[in-house]
């Protein structure tokens, strides 16, 4: 564990490490620490079911293709408004989780991944298959606005960049409030005994379904900012490898932690640029990592440091 002065001082950090990349890198790279943050927002989102709950999803992509459809379709047939756009995304994204909810938090293990991923398949077949809302496999290109303000033009990569990294650090610094809240210890409670959470008076149920709605909300950021990133919504954001990815970066990072899902993030996303440049095989080298990181890293990069900091010998004290 590291004292409070040292975190504060590493967070400290991040976020000027954060700051200065459009100062330091080229526009290239800018885009990739953009598109890194955006997903570990969705990372996050898993994260909070899987590191808090113990409910491992496969299936939040659905959150995520929500949020950017709903922007997409909010501007081209509704209002040319970026806010209420991202707000209605939200709001619908919000509304989806209270529904799924419902039909997910009874369940859990196996049955709760096995329900996530048929909820996101669903969406899939519908992104896919009525073309004349959601374009088909062509997506919805080229109808967002992208002027948050006059004085804000997302076209611009640094702008993009800065606006996608306040978000970044508001949800960030949300979830850290949620999790250590007293709703945050009752979440890691019940994932470590259900009935005993019961015993004590817990309504467990309503936790759980309350973090579901947290969850897709989180997601719902992730997918409203990668409207505005990707610019077409297309079927992909529905898909298993995207909520795949996100698992794992999950995993890859170290669970029930709150930089395991941001560093995960950054890995995957730096390492499917060098591995693209390389080979079209990028899909059987994630699966390859997925399958190392289980093996080698089961308590990811970070549970793996924690582990090696206390191991490490105490020094003697003279006299």
């Amino acid at each position: 564990m590291i004292g409070k002065s040292r975190f504060a001082a590493l967070v400290f950090g991040a976020v000027v490490a954060l700051a200065v990349v459009p100062l330091v890198l080229p526009e290239y790279y800018v885009g990739l620490v953009a598109r890194a943050l955006i997903l570990s927002i969705l990372a996050t989102s898993v994260s909070l079911m899987l590191g808090h709950l113990g409910l491992a999803s496969v299936g939040h992509g659905v959150f995520f293709g929500i949020a950017s459809y709903t922007v997409a379709i909010f501007t081209r047939h509704i209002a040319d408004s970026t806010w209420l756009a991202c707000l209605a995304a939200l709001g619908v994204t919000t509304g989806a989780a209270a529904v799924f909810g419902l039909l997910t938090t009874r369940t859990k293990d196996i049955f709760f991944l096995m329900i996530m991923l048929a909820i996101c398949q669903v969406f899939y077949g519908i992104a896919f298959s009525w073309r004349s809302i959601t374009g088909g496999d062509d997506g919805l290109p080229g109808i967002l606005t992208r002027h948050m303000a006059p004085w804000l033009n997302l076209s611009d990569t640094s702008a993009f960049y800065f606006f996608v990294l306040v978000i970044f650090l508001m949800t960030i610094s949300g979830f850290w409030v949620l999790i250590n809240s007293p709703f945050g210890l009752a979440l890691r409670g019940i994932r470590d005994s259900e009935s005993r959470m019961r015993a004590l008076g817990f309504n467990v149920w309503l936790y759980k379904y309350l973090a579901f709605m947290a969850s897709g909300f989180i997601g719902g950021i992730s997918g409203v900012l990668n409207a505005y990133y990707d610019l077409t919504p297309n079927p992909v954001n529905f898909g298993v490898i995207l909520s795949s990815t996100a698992l794992l970066m999950v995993i890859l990072g170290g669970p029930g932690t709150l930089a395991g899902p941001i560093l995960g993030a950054l890995v995957i996303v730096f390492l499917q640029d060098f591995v693209s440049g390389i080979t079209d095989r990028w899909l059987m080298v994630l699966g390859t990592v997925y399958v190392l990181v289980v093996l080698l890293l089961p308590e990811g990069i970070l549970g793996a440091l924690n582990r090696m900091l206390r191991a490490r010998p105490e020094p003697k004290q003279e006299g």
